[in-house]
């Protein structure tokens, strides 16, 4: 598999549950929408939670997690940028492990295999100065290799008491 084929929903999956993740919380991202259509078919155990914000997002996993529940947050770039205050409050501030799963929404075929700060698109090139000023830890999702780090995201999410961070790169496939 060469990194512009993708990492496919099936594979998510199995290391989603490889990491423990109960609830999958999202607003629906395209980048990602695989993946979500897998989990609406059930072909996982997750409970697909579908919020109608972002900020909603953030507080029902915060809700989920202090219940005992692991769940993930799944969103574009965009729509993190829409509730970062919600993210400061909850996440960094309330210190409750926040593990958002964020789709790179823009990302132009031109710039797969090279850094995303160099996108010509603001929506793209933005994600990790911003992730990297909120002193939120991430992991580029870029070849199936790349999913064991969701199990260290969840790690540091814990361990921090705070927000981590997997960057999904480019549009999960559909196999």
């Amino acid at each position: 598999m060469t990194e512009h084929s993708g990492i496919g929903a099936s594979q998510y999956l199995e290391a989603l549950q490889g990491a423990g993740v109960t609830h999958f919380v999202t607003v629906p991202d395209f980048v990602q929408l695989a993946l979500h259509q897998a989990i609406e078919r059930g072909d996982s155990p997750m409970a697909l939670v579908r919020t109608c914000n972002e900020d909603q997002a953030v507080c029902a996993a915060a809700g989920l997690r202090i219940g005992g529940k692991q769940p993930i947050v799944a969103l574009q770039n965009q729509g993190l940028y829409a509730c970062i205050n919600t993210v400061r409050a909850v996440a960094l501030d309330a210190r409750i492990p926040t593990v958002f799963l964020i789709g790179q929404f823009g990302r132009e075929n031109a710039n797969i295999g090279r850094p995303t700060t160099q996108s010509s698109r603001r929506v793209v090139s933005l994600l990790e100065p911003l992730l990297d000023t909120l002193q939120v830890p991430y992991w580029r999702l870029n070849t199936p290799d790349d999913l064991s780090s969701l199990g260290m995201a969840f790690e540091s999410a814990t361990v921090r008491r705070g927000a981590a961070a997997l960057i999904v790169n480019q549009a999960i496939a559909w196999h």
